[in-house]
């Protein structure tokens, strides 16, 4: 439980939290429309689907004032940097931006479902008591308004005979906004399964922007004031508990004055104004980078179809670890894809390396191989830098770096880094050690990575700190021939496949091995564990670093950190 806490405590309080504001709202509400006197009359032709339809609301409009802030890059860079304050623990909290996001979004989800059966019952109700099917006292309370002077203090919004659940939905602005927000959130959810976003992210991309219909049809939808109680400054009062029995003596006596209703002024936008805002700047910022120029330094073409690019853009400054976000207006104007760079802070140019995955990226790539020689590339915007979990790398003492395939570029540039660290003799460098494991099917995707490692390896020679880095290459595709190669050449000093002193290891880390022995060699130090890789060795590396972690804050402890796009 101790090794938990260390990992995950504060992430559970903050869940918590959300979910306790969430419990307390729909009970809250559902209690208010469930016993509030003001209600009673509408309880009559509703019943229980009045707060049914209400707690769901209050819930629904707490969540979308939520899930806007997460998906706010700049909003998150600027607390990421007041936070460096806080401690990593709580910087830690805004890599999980986009977990959070999706709870709020699967909240959002249920509460529509709920809400919107609901208002179905309630409009069906509405006709039924318009009819008189419920009785003297709902069908007297739907006749209520009728007359010129108190047409707008009436009960029913349902008004006539001839107007059916149907036609009350597809005429009303509570029902059309309704339905649209309805539509617009389930293109936006079935299109975020990870299976559609992984294999056309164009349709995520452009699906997930049906959230500004949305937005705007939250804000109108209450404009129909179509759930409406008591008024209740009518003078003299009307006296429900003595009165609904009675309703024959309605206007007749003094206790019993005709019943005036009203529908409560819409307030979901007092909810989302704010966040809405805040994402209308966000955006701005994002169309000044836009327009801002970028030129090419130099482009590669990798092994293993990996475009390498190196920009410049005036003014721009980064940290290890950060990623960007680019378009090419060529390919689209509205797409941005995330990049981790691959270069170093103190390099005079910034970089990224492209895997060919999904449309864009193939474009891309294609429209790069078919530039003449010496031109240049095509015109690319460039937004960021964004923090991630692995800006915190040089806070730790020791640091386990994790990469799968691509996964390796954060990587890079903190190596690189480091390396120019060494080299300027850095005093404010903390970090005492650093393992570095890459995973990677093929063997050609080693080559593009292995001249950096090479250059690090001799530096540590050089500088008599060959403890300093420990990396570990797995190749995690191979068949026998691979093995037997590796047989014939297993006296010389370097590697078959990369060239590196380090041989290459077949299969995958046993990671109980790795994590006991660097907690053996590393006694007492808080050692920070960072991924750039698959859910599923995450989830691994987590348990790992729960397992290995000691409560005793004199021995080893692990926070694992997780690069999040």
């Amino acid at each position: 439980m101790g090794n938990w806490i260390i990992n995950h405590g504060l992430s559970a309080f903050i869940l918590v939290v959300w979910m306790g504001i969430n419990i307390f709202l729909f009970v809250y509400f559902y209690l208010f429309y469930d016993q509030g006197p003001q209600f009673e009359y509408t309880r009559e032709l509703l019943g229980a689907a009045l707060p049914w339809a209400r707690a769901p609301a209050a819930v629904l409009n707490f969540n979308c004032m939520l899930i806007l802030l997460p998906v706010c890059r700049n909003l998150l860079s600027l607390l990421r940097g007041s936070f460096i304050c806080c401690g990593r623990t709580m910087r830690k909290q805004l890599d999980k931006n986009l977990t959070f996001h999706k709870l709020v979004a699967y909240m959002i989800a249920l509460m529509t479902a709920v809400h919107t059966v609901a208002h179905l019952l309630n409009a069906e109700w509405y006709t039924n008591s318009f009819q008189g099917r419920y009785g003297p006292l709902a069908g007297n309370l739907s006749m209520l308004g009728d007359s010129p002077e108190l047409n707008t203090t009436f009960l029913n919004p349902i008004r006539s005979n001839s107007t059916t659940p149907t036609i009350f939905v597809f005429t009303t602005i509570a029902g059309l906004t309704g339905v649209v927000i309805t539509l617009a959130l389930i293109l936006i959810i079935t299109s975020s399964m990870e299976v559609i976003r992984r294999s056309y992210f164009e349709v995520f991309w452009y699906t997930h922007h049906l959230f500004i219909i949305f937005f705007a049809g939250l804000v109108f939808h209450g404009a129909g004031r179509i759930v409406r109680g008591l008024e209740d400054d009518t003078d003299p009062p009307h006296n429900t508990s003595f009165c609904k029995d009675q309703p024959e003596n309605w206007g007749k006596i003094p206790e019993c004055p005709i019943p005036q209703f009203e529908g409560g002024f819409p307030g979901t936008w007092k909810w989302v104004i704010g966040p809405m805002i805040i994402y209308l700047c966000e955006r701005l910022l994002r169309f000044i980078r836009y327009m801002q120029s970028v030129s090419y330094r130099k482009i590669v073409i990798r092994p293993s179809k990996v475009l390498e690019l190196q920009l410049v853009k005036p003014g721009f400054k980064m940290e290890v670890g950060q990623y960007v976000f680019l378009n090419c207006p060529t390919i689209s104007q509205l797409e941005w894809h995330p990049f981790t760079m691959t270069s170093a802070p103190e390099e005079d140019y910034f970089s990224v390396h492209i895997r060919s995955v999904g449309d864009w990226t193939e474009k891309l790539i294609r429209m790069v191989e078919n530039l003449p020689e010496g031109g240049q590339g095509p015109k690319m915007a460039v937004d960021g830098p964004f923090g991630t979990a692995s800006e915190d790398v040089f806070d730790y003492e020791v640091s386990m770096l994790v990469g799968a395939g691509i996964g390796v570029t954060p990587f890079a540039s903190i190596l690189k880094s480091i390396w120019y660290k060494f080299k300027d003799s850095d005093p404010k460098l903390r970090t005492k050690r650093i393992y570095f494991y890459w995973l990677c099917r093929e063997t050609y995707a080693f080559e593009w990575f292995a001249d950096l490692l090479q250059v690090l390896e001799k530096e540590m020679e050089e500088r008599g700190m060959k403890e300093f880095l420990t990396y570990k290459l797995y190749l995690t595709g191979w068949d026998q021939s691979h093995v037997n190669h590796a047989m014939v050449h297993f006296d010389k000093d370097t590697d078959i496949i990369t060239g590196l002193k380090q041989k290459t290891h077949y299969g995958r880390p046993n990671w109980d091995r790795e994590f006991e022995q660097v907690r053996q060699e590393n006694p007492s130090s808080v050692v920070g564990t960072f991924l750039c890789g698959p859910q599923a060795l995450a989830n691994d590396l987590e348990k790992k670093c729960v397992k290995y972690s000691d409560v005793d804050p004199r021995k080893t402890k692990f926070y694992f950190n997780k690069e999040n796009f």
